[in-house]
């Protein structure tokens, strides 16, 4: 039973989906997420939804980074354990 299976998501919803972020330079994400869970510390570089490219430094272990990120690169991140969410 799902009590608000009739209301809308918004950006303040709880997340309902996640998955596997494989670094990659060539290939974008295939869903556009809401967010980046960042499960170890590291770098993350980036290519934000609207094509700019950004690097967020020593993100911690534990983040959940608010960013629209249509790549996340292998070249520049040495986080890991990235989920995507929306």
């Amino acid at each position: 039973m799902d009590p608000f299976k009739d209301y809308s998501d918004s950006l303040t919803s709880p997340i309902r989906s996640a998955q596997v972020v494989t670094p990659d330079d060539t290939s974008d994400l295939p869903v556009l997420p809401r967010a980046l869970y960042i499960g170890t510390a590291g770098d993350v570089r980036v290519t934000m939804a609207e094509g700019q490219e950004a690097t967020f430094a020593a993100v911690p272990a534990g983040t959940l980074l608010p960013v629209r990120a249509a790549r996340v690169w292998a070249t520049g991140t040495a986080a890991g354990s990235i989920l995507a969410v929306w």
